[in-house]
């Protein structure tokens, strides 16, 4: 059976790494890469350190508006199906990749395969949201990673071919970690454990709000440890637009540095005082590193990570960063709200159950 996967930006490559690994043992696969996140250390570089299967097809869409992004995903798609024909398509969380490879494959009436489904910040002016809705309701088997995700089906009339087979995001980062420890050293990036508060920033909602982006600044620079600011291209085009780049450059604290490798931010993650983030990806990463964390949103699809107090919600328009930070505690000692790190067999399993007869 051949299971064409779509993928394209850093999450989801950093998924297919623990996936396709166990794909591959029973299944062929086709590695279709959008090229969504077209940076090599937000993408490519993957490849080299994480062992994952070199894309079979790279599309190069890059950047643009979702419109166009996604329709060139689509045109792109339909044509490399056409030459593949694959059985199943197999696709990854809430991005813009994810919904093209959905629709070409419900167009073409090709069993749908959607890991990571069932998520819902309930704000639909996400984009994100917009395409879990819609991936989910044209999917065929939905590979969920909590209770709460299946609740959030349910709510919506979904109830067939649902599975808990809990995070693939997990058993990445339990086969990644010991590898970023043997291949980084804290003190290369001149950081002491516990003594910086790491930052992402990359979401539209904030990086589109020219007076958000400038209060997530300002709040950065308020803190009395380093800021260790890994920062998107895209965001870092829009502070030079915006002119707000001297709010950076009259902080002492606030480091930006260029995009890292995902092993490069498990090591960061692990060793930071906190986390400040608008990244749904790195809100979990925090918690399997047991490590405090700030969600600069005003939802966030991860609600068990608020729920078990390793994770706070801010909006930095009204609310104090400062404060936050002085007040975060570690929350329960829980850390199997997503799984224990066997999803990927899992899924292996029950797509050989459902499409070998």
């Amino acid at each position: 059976m051949k299971i064409l996967t779509v993928a394209g930006t850093r999450p989801q490559l950093v998924k297919i790494g623990a996936v396709s690994r166990k794909l591959r043992e029973k299944f062929t696969e086709v590695l279709v890469n959008t090229g969504q996140h077209y940076d090599y250390n937000m993408a490519g570089v993957f490849f080299d350190e994480l062992k994952i299967p070199k894309p079979d097809y790279d599309l190069g869409v890059g950047s643009g508006s979702h419109g166009k992004q996604t329709g060139e995903m689509m045109i792109k798609l339909e044509e490399v199906f056409d030459i593949e024909k694959p059985d199943v398509v197999l696709v990854y969380g809430d991005t813009n990749s994810t919904l093209a490879g959905a629709i070409v494959a419900a167009k073409r009436l090709i069993p749908l395969i959607h890991i990571e489904a069932g998520l819902r910040s309930y704000n639909k002016a996400m984009p994100e949201e917009q395409n879990r809705i819609l991936t989910d309701n044209l999917s065929d088997l939905l590979f969920i990673p909590s209770n709460i995700a299946m609740q959030n089906l349910h709510r919506e009339g979904i109830t067939e071919g649902i599975y808990n087979v809990g995070d693939v995001m997990m058993d990445a980062v339990l086969y990644n970690a010991q590898l970023a420890e043997e291949r980084y050293n804290l003190s290369d990036y001149g950081l002491t454990p516990k003594q910086y508060i790491l930052g992402t920033i990359h979401r539209a909602e904030n990086t589109n709000d020219v007076n958000k982006l400038t209060a997530i600044l300002k709040s950065f620079a308020k803190l009395d440890k380093i800021v260790y600011l890994p920062l998107h291209p895209r965001t870092k085009k829009l502070i030079n637009e915006y002119g707000i780049n001297d709010i950076v450059d009259a902080s002492s604290n606030i480091k930006i540095v260029e995009p890292i490798s995902y092993l490069e931010m498990l090591l960061l993650e692990k060793n930071a005082y906190a986390i400040v983030t608008d990244s749904g990806g790195v809100q979990k990463e925090a918690y399997f590193s047991k490590v405090p964390c700030i969600t600069l949103r005003d939802q966030t699809e991860w609600t068990e990570t608020i729920d078990l107090g390793w994770n706070k919600l801010l909006n930095p328009l009204n609310e104090d960063l400062s404060i936050a930070l002085d007040n975060i505690n570690t929350g329960e000692d829980i850390y199997d709200a997503y799984g224990d790190g066997s999803a990927a067999d899992e899924i292996v399993r029950i797509i050989e159950e459902k499409f070998i007869k």
